[in-house]
């Protein structure tokens, strides 16, 4: 079984978001990078363990530049046999997808994160599968394998749905679909030799462009109120939060 894994380099969550350029790009001065862990913890992690059960191989891809492989890198110390890098700077999620679409043939599966922590976009996956022409499973918590058959549970308003789907497919993976690894010092030292081929971008235009990034406004003051003056606490529910 051949796995393609899709992994994103996303800024740590503990990041102090600024932006330059007139407010049109991310400010990554002093920034730590990290693996996006939707990818990581969820993708990564089950498709290693499916080739520990099954048998195969697994292939990490990222879209980015040599600054990258650092992430990749912990990837393939995780388990992963190989990766691919895409030299290229990632503009938007159509680019990125239209980029791995490439380097996505021969797979029996193409699995990534739901979403990226930073853009929460969610959309690379679908338009992955569009384009390739391949049934996509969104939301998954929890994967299967039968022969070239796979059972997905994945989270839907109010509950969960199982859907069986025949290889080759792409699914996103979320919270329960495995559990997060921490790369063993034999994993780290084995990834320094396993292969990371970079690739030449191919021709294609992104499909959207920032026009500005903007910051979400301070939070305000905590307002106490005393619980016996309920009839307040509803005034200022209504005309200052405007939640009811």
């Amino acid at each position: 079984m051949k796995i393609l894994v899709c992994v994103s380099k996303v800024p740590d969550t503990t990041t102090k978001i600024a932006f330059t350029d007139n407010n049109t790009k991310f400010n990554e001065a002093g920034v730590q990078f990290i693996a996006n862990p939707y990818d990581e913890w969820y993708a990564l992690v089950r498709a290693v363990e499916l080739k520990e059960q099954l048998g195969g191989e697994v292939c990490v891809i990222n879209v980015g530049p040599a600054a990258n492989e650092q992430v990749i890198r912990k990837c393939l110390a995780i388990g992963a046999d190989k990766a691919i890098r895409v030299d290229a700077e990632p503009s938007d999620a159509l680019f990125v997808a239209k980029q791995i679409a490439a380097q996505a043939s021969g797979y029996d599966m193409i699995l990534l994160g739901k979403e990226t922590i930073d853009y929460n976009g969610s959309v690379l996956g679908g338009m992955l599968a569009e384009l390739l022409d391949l049934p996509y499973v969104s939301l998954s918590s929890k994967l299967e394998m039968d022969g070239t058959s796979a059972t997905i549970t994945r989270d839907i308003e109010g509950g969960k749905e199982v859907l069986k789907v025949s290889t080759p497919f792409v699914a996103s993976a979320q919270k329960g679909m495995a559990e997060a690894r921490i790369p063993n010092m034999r994993g780290i030292m084995q990834a320094r030799s396993k292969p990371l081929e970079v690739v030449a971008a191919v021709d294609a235009q992104p499909g959207s462009k920032v026009q500005s990034y903007a910051l979400p406004e301070a939070k305000g003051d905590v307002k106490l109120i005393d619980p016996e003056q309920m009839d307040e606490l509803v005034r200022l529910l209504h005309e200052e939060a405007k939640v009811i």
